[in-house]
């Protein structure tokens, strides 16, 4: 039970707002006052258009959202279920039981959702990575240009052309996300393919000097990569073993042309 409430007056708003019946309600919606908002979320009069309207108040305090969350109508919701875990008051153990209820695009958006705790989106991406090897194909290719960088990211292991392109033109995903995917050994050769011929990713420096080092990269992607690279990366290049002899090759006499034309100094 909540402690009692001593001011008089706000004791007799969080009464009436405990009992009211729902054509009385809506004075109640814009109150401020914590007493007066815990006794409207248990209101058994409410409905679950009533709970989504108190959810939708990003402001209100987390033991209101508790009480929401304990209203009888809001166990028999899912959106209710929904807005809970979307809303940036939840407490976590409120909101971490429910992400196992919800659907997977549903998951997406709690990810994405601003004001939610970072470590809950990321419990959230967790949940959809974990039905990653359930989902239909159709499903995949969504998810990778809707979800996170980081779920995006995840999708890359594959040989499924239209699922990497997805994951590559998504807005999340970033160069880091995708130079972490690129140093697994599981990568396959149609990703690293894909990223030279993508316009966003191909021009980037540092993706252009990992590609030329990757075994994967096409021969003909290296050769026209390295113009672009600095002599002392390409140097670098050179002098390590565990590039292909052919490739080194190649870069040695694209350094040797490159220094023979330089201008002579004076």
């Amino acid at each position: 039970m909540p402690p009692p409430i001593r001011n008089p007056q706000l004791a007799e708003r969080a009464e009436k707002a405990l009992a009211t019946p729902r054509h009385l309600m809506d004075p109640f919606f814009k109150e401020t006052a914590k007493e007066v908002l815990l006794a409207l979320a248990r209101n058994p009069n409410l409905e679950e258009r009533d709970l989504l309207r108190l959810l939708e108040r990003k402001d209100l305090p987390g033991e209101v959202v508790r009480d929401i969350a304990e209203h009888r109508q809001a166990g028999k919701s899912y959106a209710v279920k929904l807005a809970l875990a979307r809303h940036p008051k939840t407490p976590r153990l409120i909101s971490l039981p429910i992400l196992k209820f919800l659907r997977l695009f549903d998951l997406v958006r709690v990810s994405q959702s601003p004001g939610v705790p970072a470590d809950f989106k990321i419990s959230a991406e967790d949940a959809v990575l974990k039905r990653l090897g359930s989902i239909p194909r159709g499903e995949r290719i969504t998810l990778g240009r809707r979800a996170s960088g980081r779920v995006a990211a995840s999708l890359l292991f594959t040989n499924d052309r239209e699922v990497i392109r997805a994951a590559l033109d998504n807005p999340f995903l970033s160069e880091a996300h995708l130079i972490r995917a690129l140093t697994q050994r599981n990568i396959t050769r149609e990703v690293v393919e894909a990223v030279t011929l993508h316009p966003r990713w191909s021009s980037r420096y540092d993706l252009r000097l990992m590609l030329v080092r990757h075994p994967l990269t096409p021969l003909p992607a290296v050769l026209a990569f390295l113009p672009n690279l600095a002599t002392n990366d390409l140097r670098e290049i050179c002098l390590d073993r565990r590039m292909p002899e052919q490739v080194r090759k190649y870069v040695l006499a694209h350094c040797a042309e490159r220094l023979s034309e330089r201008p002579p100094r004076q």
